[in-house]
This record gives structure tokens, sequence and C-alpha cells, in this order.
């Protein structure tokens, strides 16, 4: 049980709330840490442009790009790729511009999981995100905008993000509230040193993103494949009334013994298998010991975090810094641990077209040497197929789609390992393999650089104020 005393004072500058759960909060511990220091204080209101949310609005979807613009939820934000293959209407998205992300803003998540924080690259420009979003435009007139963001992201900004927090099972905060966090005026060699390192961490991100796509690219041409439409598989977003239906006849030779899953069958799947004129092998062909394997079950009694070892879920491993969960090392085995250079696949859930239920991993520094949950699919290829290669492959809509088809299940969908050893893999000219295998080491070593730059930028705001407590 948590007992304090209050002032009508304290009250009043609460706006009169009374609820005990934000007078015993971190938050206010915090701000009370904030008051003590040798620092000029601010709020974020008085130290940005403008802190804003947007207006509640129903979506209208459409199937592709060519008709929309990428629309981001408040989840999505905080995702290595952006790109969520949800579109909305251009003519809707024009009507909602004042909601169109620019670079360089923060962004705060304010419903349900509470002070997610990100800073906007170029990649951000022009995406339509949700209005359950806090907006944070930087004017860095008394604060760098990169030192702002390292503090918002430490646990100081943190708490008191969560602190006034309202509502019954979904908890939110609103752009008031926000404004109206505490922030110390650091000293000018702190805000340049934070600034920028934020800055160089969404350069690098920028740049992983441009080689990522540089390395599917050339796999695409290299492979002479066109682009795939909603119209080539089966789709599980908005469409046309007027879509032609998934209906198809096999002969029983065709079907085999493994399933008789009309899904595992499907004719707009065939085709799509038809479009890749090169050699290709099974997948198990280019896997050490001919098989995938994962990290199998395992005791977890959870410690304090940074204690014990982070367990990664498919949750966690998306987001552009791996938060887990931590659990004792006791009992683990090192071989079950992630090797650098594996690839891995999400291997439970459902068909959402937003959902991670078979997208790909490429295992760079920042998951060497961790722990991952047991529903990953988890590859190490052969000296033949570089692993970049083969992730690039997997990450295409050809490697994702074909994936998805052999899945089983009803509510909760996993790939048949039977059919997932079959999968094609085209084989290029080794010289451009190495190339794009190069290519994707090079853009996630990048990704694990911008993690560590930001990491250590918010460091040091934590550092910086817990040398005066």
């Amino acid at each position: 049980m948590k007992t304090g005393i209050t002032t009508t004072k304290h009250l009043a500058s609460m706006s009169f709330r009374i609820d005990p759960s934000l007078h015993l909060s971190e938050g206010m511990k915090v701000r009370s840490i904030l008051h003590r220091l040798p620092m000029e204080l601010t709020c974020i209101s008085k130290c940005t442009s403008q802190v804003f949310l947007g207006n509640i609005f129903s979506r209208c979807f459409v199937k592709s790009k060519e008709f929309g613009t990428t629309y981001l939820a408040a989840s999505d934000t905080v995702l290595a790729n952006i790109e969520t293959g949800r579109f909305l209407s251009k003519n809707q998205a024009e009507q909602l511009s004042y909601l169109k992300l620019k670079e360089g803003w923060i962004l705060v998540t304010c419903s349900g999981t509470l002070g997610n924080v990100t800073y906007t690259n170029k990649t951000f420009c022009d995406k339509i995100a949700t209005h359950d979003l806090i907006r944070i435009i930087p004017c860095d007139e008394k604060l760098k905008k990169g030192c702002l963001y390292a503090f918002l992201s430490s646990k100081y900004g943190y708490y008191q993000i969560t602190q006034s927090q309202f509502g019954g099972v979904v908890k939110h905060i609103n752009e008031n509230q926000a404004g109206n966090i505490l922030i110390p005026i650091f000293s000018d060699e702190l805000q340049s040193a934070t600034d920028r390192l934020i800055q160089d961490s969404a350069e690098l991100r920028e740049q992983a993103t441009e080689e990522l796509k540089q390395a599917e690219s050339l796999l695409m041409k290299g492979l002479n494949l066109r682009e795939l439409t909603v119209d080539d598989y089966e789709y599980y977003g908005p469409h046309s009334a007027d879509r032609e239906i998934a209906c198809f006849t096999r002969s029983i030779k065709d079907i085999g013994t493994t399933t008789i899953n009309a899904f595992n069958h499907s004719e707009r799947v065939r085709k799509i298998k038809s479009y890749i004129h090169c050699q290709t092998k099974p997948l198990k062909e280019v896997l050490l010991d001919n098989n995938t394997f994962s990290t199998g079950s395992f005791s977890r009694v959870e410690v304090n975090p940074g204690n014990g070892i982070m367990l990664i879920n498919q949750s966690d491993i998306f987001d552009s810094i791996i938060k887990g969960k931590y659990i004792r090392k006791r009992g683990l085995k090192s071989e079950n641990l992630v090797e650098y250079g594996e690839v891995l696949i999400a291997g439970v859930g459902t068909l959402g077209e937003n959902e991670t239920f078979c997208r790909v991993i490429f295992a760079n520094e920042d998951l060497q040497g961790q722990l991952v949950s047991g529903e990953f699919i988890r590859m190490k290829t052969v000296e033949e197929m570089p692993s970049g290669y083969l992730f690039t492959w997997l990450n295409t809509n050809y490697g994702f789609r074909l994936l998805r088809n052999l899945q089983a299940g009803t509510k909760l969908c996993r790939p048949i390992p039977k059919l997932v050893l079959e999968l094609p893999i085209p084989v290029m000219n080794r010289d451009v393999m190495l190339q794009i295998d190069s290519i994707v080491r090079q853009a996630h070593s990048k990704r694990h650089i911008a993690n560590q730059k930001e990491l250590q930028a918010i460091s040091m705001i934590e550092e910086e104020i817990e040398k005066w407590i």
C-alpha cells in the first residue's frame, strides 16, 4: 500500500484531481526531483511551436498506394519498417492534411500503451497518422529538438507522460497534460551533444531503409519479376465488390497427403510461382541440416529489468528499439541464443494485412546473443546461400505471400513445417547474391548503430539529472 500527504495548493496545480494514483505516481516523484535541480525549468508547451492531437475521423481505406496515402496507427510509429500496407484514400488524406507527418516532429502514444516516443525522419514525411497521437513540433529556441526527444524518451519523461493518465480499461492522456511536462534547460554543451546523436540516429535509419529498398530492387530486377498487386494473392484488406472469387479445382494427385486445406492449394499463389522463371531450390536445401529450428520451451521466471536475460517476443522484435521482458538465465542453453545472420520468421498469428505473422527478421547486432520465444521459425543458411539474400527474398511480397499460403489453423495460424521446407528459393548469379547480402548486412548494422546513438543520448540526459540528486 502507498500512502502520502498532499495540500490544497498541490491539488489546485493538478486541476483538483484527487485520484490517488496520480499523486502517488512515479511522475510526481520525478517532478519533485526536477524542482531540486540547479537548472531553469520550463514545460513542453513553452519550448515548442505546437503540441496537438487530431480530431476523430472515420477511415476510408483503399487497396493500394496508387489510390491512397500510407496510414500509420499509433503502434506503427515505433516499428523499424513503417510501410504498413494500409492506405487512406487520397481525397480523405487531403482533407486531413494537418495530420500528415513532417520530419523532425516528436510523436507520443497517448491511448492504450502510453509513453512510446518517436522522432520522425524523412521516411515519415507526408504519411497520415492516427488522430490518437500527440504531435510535438519542436522550435529549437530553448531546447534543441534532439535533446527534447532524448528527455521524453528517458524515465524522467516517461513517468511524467504516464502520471496524468485517465480512463477505465483504456488509459489516455491529452495534449494539455503533455504540454505541462516539466523539462530542465540543459547546458548548451549537453544539448548539442544529445541533439547530434539523435540527428545521426535518424539519418542512419533513413539510410538503412533506402539500402534495404535497394537490395530488394536488385533482387526483383535480377529475377525479372514485376510488383504484385492485391489481385495476385489472397488478400485480407479492403477490396472492391467485383473482386474475382477464389474458386478452382484440383485433382487428387495435386493435393498429396500433407494437407487438403484449399488455402494451401490457392490458384492465385500457383500463378505467383509461375512468374519465377529462374532456377529455384527448396528452402531445405539452402539450410544447415536441411531444416529450420526453434528455441523450444523453457522455464520463464521474470526478474527485474537489467537482470537475467531479455526474452523477445513477436510483439517486440519488429520495433526500432527492442524492449522485451527479462527472465532468469538458469536452465537456458547457450545454443538457444540468436547468432548474427540468422533469419527468423514470425511463426504464429492471424492473416490480417497489418499483422506480423510470417514477416521476416534478419538477426543483426541488436539480436545477437539474445533469447527469442519458441514461436519463431529460425534458419541458418549454408555457405552457398547468403543469409542476407534469403532474408531479402522472404521479405519481398513474393516470399511473404508464398509463406502465408502454407498456413493452417483457425484463429491463430501457423505455417505447416513440411511445406515451409519446400518453399521455392530463386538462385541468382552468385556475385549479385553476395552484393544483396552485403547491402542487407550494412543496412542492419546502421540500424544497430542508430539504436546505440539514441540510447547513448537518453543515458546522457539521465546521468546529467542523477548527478545532482
